[in-house]
């Protein structure tokens, strides 16, 4: 049913809820999964990815533990970093390479944070024709 997951992460503790419900369900389905992170600082948009910053380093080695930590359970996992706006790199992932499920997890704003902060879940879950996943993290 899920050949393909792609779980964005947004490289803080809220990733982990996503992580540990993504190695269930990738177990269960003999899924591959693909980790996302959008570097989204002032050099990662500036430069895209000729960016180099400790925030970079930080973002390459946090995707490298995450995708070894898939791996060391049997669940075939690659990493990818993007650059810029996180929903709209997000979006052109899906519509490029193409998946089966977006996982993601969520902060849990409520409707009013929302309108005022915006939110990359609901956009996400608007302009994609694939499945979004989304976990409220504790």
């Amino acid at each position: 049913m899920y050949n393909k997951i792609l779980v964005t992460l947004d490289a803080t503790p809220t990733d982990r809820a996503i992580i540990e419900h993504i190695k269930e369900l990738a177990t269960a389905m003999h899924s591959r999964v693909a980790l996302l992170h959008v570097a989204d600082g002032w050099a990662a948009r500036t430069y895209g990815a000729d960016a180099v910053s400790p925030e970079v380093a930080e973002d390459k080695a946090y995707l490298e533990k995450v995708r070894s930590e898939f791996q060391s359970t049997g669940i075939h996992a690659d990493a990818e970093l993007a650059f810029g706006e996180p929903a709209d790199e997000i979006i052109k992932w899906v519509e490029k390479k193409g998946c089966d499920l977006v996982a993601m997890s969520t902060h849990g704003h409520r409707f009013i944070a929302d309108l005022f902060l915006g939110s990359t879940s609901r956009a996400v879950r608007h302009s994609i024709s694939v499945p979004v996943l989304l976990l409220r993290a504790k």
